[in-house]
């Protein structure tokens, strides 16, 4: 890892956001790829359950709601790795034990937190039952949960990982593995969804082995990327597993919980939106869910630039640059706006088109879900630049270790104004699925204003030049 404090002396005095571009970009792209990658598994479990039927893509949609929400919760701690390390890394560059603290404390934390959680999953038909959805959905996303669950401990331990060679600027590592990893869960989709080579037919139970099954290979194959790679062995983040750092343990927690709980009241948003859809019928569920995939495709590339904001405002608050720290978050909300810009373009231009990718356009039966779909899409154009603001800022804030607030506003932003309007539009004033895309733009915006703000309140300086 290059010292941050040579690196911004290296720089041609009289450009310092051209520099500040480049370095987040040389991060960012590598993270943009990387996200798109892990989308790209998601989106073949999507094309591939949306072939075999609709019910299929309904049961799996609630099911990775419940799944998400587990997941999320021992999200938390991995998040707060890279700007721990980052701000090591700033401050002394050399301290090889405090990143191997943080390491060790991390994958505790992820064994922690993983027992209760995967045992809660075991409950996911009970849990969607009593949240009123239908018993035949509730069963659907039962069958594909549980064989899921097996694959949470290795998804986060996958993200302790990527975190960490993100921090020491080496996000190619996780891309790799990435790509290597949509090739395996495709052919193990393609298998257990449908019975090819040799396997049982086994549709939603299936996908839920297969993607079980993608997240321990991504695992092991980082590991095996970290130990292979000299500059990412030198940390030696295995050493002494069992000696505990109960600071760095308490940090993690402290800084990492609010972290999850911040993504958790987003998420935790889009998950109710999902479930609201499952009191309108299958059709809804099954557009809502091709409508998300495609919006989440879209905010992969706002949330690589985010994570490497990160890193480069951490490094900055690290070694005390705090007109580095500015420079750093507004390069990438720039960066992220205009690219949303061009996404709220084309589904705006195009959402029927894109629609069509899912399903087979000349059969009637999906003639209702492709409708709304569409109108999904057209709804979903108007919050692209809003989704890309808030993610940059909320991981620009990230960096300098400021996460209660952005929880609060968050938890504002998506609870407040959000779910009462998903709620009133789409349940009491019977517009259904239009209605709650229209409560989740609203949450977005608010979201994007608020914690722009935040970052800029906390920023404020004059700008080296």
């Amino acid at each position: 890892m290059t010292d941050y404090t040579q690196t911004v002396s290296d720089a041609p005095p009289t450009s310092p956001w051209l520099i500040e571009a480049r370095g987040l970009m040389k991060l960012a792209l590598p993270l943009v790829a990387t996200q798109l990658a892990q989308m790209a598994i998601l989106t073949t479990d999507v094309l591939m359950l949306g072939r075999l039927s609709k019910e299929a893509l309904a049961g799996a949609a609630l099911g990775n709601t419940v799944f998400y929400f587990a997941w999320l919760f021992g999200l938390g701690p991995t998040a707060a790795i890279s700007p721990l390390i980052a701000h090591v890394l700033g401050a002394r560059p050399n301290d090889r034990a405090g990143i191997r603290a943080i390491m060790r404390m991390g994958f505790w934390a992820i064994l922690l937190l993983s027992v209760p959680l995967t045992s809660f999953l075991f409950f996911a038909k009970d849990i969607l039952l009593v949240l009123q959805q239908r018993p035949e959905l509730a069963e659907a996303a039962s069958r594909f949960v549980r064989p899921l669950s097996a694959g949470l401990v290795f998804s986060l331990g996958f993200q302790v990982l990527r975190n960490y060679v993100t921090a020491l600027g080496h996000p190619k590592a996780s891309l790799w593995v990435m790509l290597v990893s949509i090739l395996f869960n495709t052919a193990a989709d393609y298998a257990l969804i449908f019975g090819h080579f040799g396997f049982p037919k086994l549709g939603l139970m299936g996908a839920g082995i297969a993607s079980a099954c993608s997240y321990t290979f991504s695992f092991v194959a980082m590991i095996v990327v970290v130990l292979a790679s000299a500059e990412l062995r030198k940390y030696r983040i295995f050493l002494r597993f069992f000696r505990p750092d109960w600071d760095k343990f308490a940090e993690l927690f402290r800084l990492g919980m609010p972290i999850g709980v911040t993504m958790l009241f987003e998420v935790a948003l889009f998950n109710a939106s999902v479930l609201m859809m499952g009191t309108f019928g299958t059709a809804s569920v099954a557009a809502h869910q091709v409508a998300l995939n495609l919006c989440s495709l879209t905010f992969m590339v706002p949330l690589g630039i985010a994570m490497a904001a990160t890193v480069r405002v951490g490094l900055a608050a690290g070694a005390g640059d705090r007109p580095g720290v500015r420079r750093a978050g507004v390069t990438a909300l720039a960066i992220g706006t205009g690219f949303m810009s061009c996404t709220a373009v084309l589904l705006a231009l195009f959402p029927h088109h894109f629609a069509a990718l899912y399903f087979a356009t000349d059969s009637p039966a999906n003639r209702d879900v492709l409708g709304l779909a569409v109108n999904f899409l057209r709804l979903a154009a108007a919050f692209q630049v809003f989704d890309g603001l808030q993610v940059v800022a909320s991981l620009s804030l990230r960096g300098l270790k400021d996460a209660r607030m952005p929880m609060w506003l968050a938890g504002a932003s998506y609870w407040g104004i959000g779910f009462p309007l998903c709620l009133g539009l789409g349940v009491g004033l019977n517009w259904q699925g239009v209605g709650v895309w229209i409560g989740l733009a609203f949450a977005l915006m608010a979201a994007a204003i608020l914690l722009s703000w935040r970052f800029f309140a906390l920023s404020r300086a004059v700008a080296r030049t």
